[in-house]
């Protein structure tokens, strides 16, 4: 169970947090979420899918890491195998929160970064300062807000960008069968992603209203973004190539 505490430079003076990487942390995943706010980067590395939240029932964005549940191809070691880290990923033990605030006499939720001090990065018990010994942000604190910024943005801006896509009947089924040598294939249910068809047949009215909103750019980062399912495939035949010697 997750513990959270608002995060602060006097209960948690001397908090380190591990940043290196391992199943132990929890990094054993084959798919983590994604946001609009990080698709340019994203999308050079990773395959980034759509799926329905089974809570909820709303559109999420995903960045695939491999095909199993527990198959994170970029991990390897206490290493991860890519230039970019998914903000999902990179927050590690923290949060947004919002706490409500007296700001020039008016009553306001503002953000806030809670930490999890249960989380298993904590419990290792070393890595990067959260705070500098006089009490104020280390470089890894700065980063970490950034990180959350993201996310939070992200998190707005894909609810509405999704609905608009999912409006205009662009998000639809992808069915990914894979064959990675004659003894192993791979089928992935539940993914869905832009349909080309459907995109080229929009109208010009429909594009500039993408456009205007600031989401074809999205669109086309989410599908250059399948190719990278090459690289998955490469890293997985190699992996069982290691496996089968």
């Amino acid at each position: 169970m997750a513990r959270y505490e608002l995060l602060n430079n006097i209960t948690h003076k001397d908090l380190r947090v591990a940043t290196r990487f391992g199943r132990e942390f929890g990094d054993d995943v084959g798919m983590v979420m994604a946001f609009p706010t990080e698709f340019a980067e994203l999308q050079r590395e990773y395959p980034i899918f759509f799926r329905k939240d089974r809570d909820s029932g709303q559109w999420q964005a995903v960045a695939l890491l491999g095909f199993d549940a527990k198959e994170n191809l970029f991990l390897q070691g206490e290493r991860w195998n890519a230039a970019y880290l998914p903000g999902a990923i990179a927050k590690g033990p923290f949060l947004i929160g919002f706490q409500e605030q007296r700001i020039e006499g008016e009553l306001r939720r503002e953000p806030v970064v809670h930490v999890d001090m249960d989380h298993p990065r904590i419990q290792a018990g070393d890595g990067e300062a959260v705070f500098l010994p006089q009490g104020g942000n280390s470089a890894y604190l700065d980063h970490i807000s950034t990180v959350l910024r993201g996310i939070r943005d992200g998190v707005d801006a894909g609810q509405a960008m999704y609905a608009a896509l999912d409006a205009l009947g662009l998000i639809q089924p992808v069915s990914l069968e894979i064959t990675l040598d004659e003894g192993h294939r791979v089928s992935l249910a539940g993914l869905h992603n832009i349909d080309r068809d459907r995109l080229a047949a929009l109208d010009a009215d429909q594009l500039h209203a993408l456009h205007r909103a600031g989401y074809l750019e999205g669109v086309y980062l989410v599908l250059a973004s399948v190719h990278n399912l090459r690289r998955l495939m490469a890293e997985k035949q190699r992996r069982l190539r290691e496996t089968a010697q």
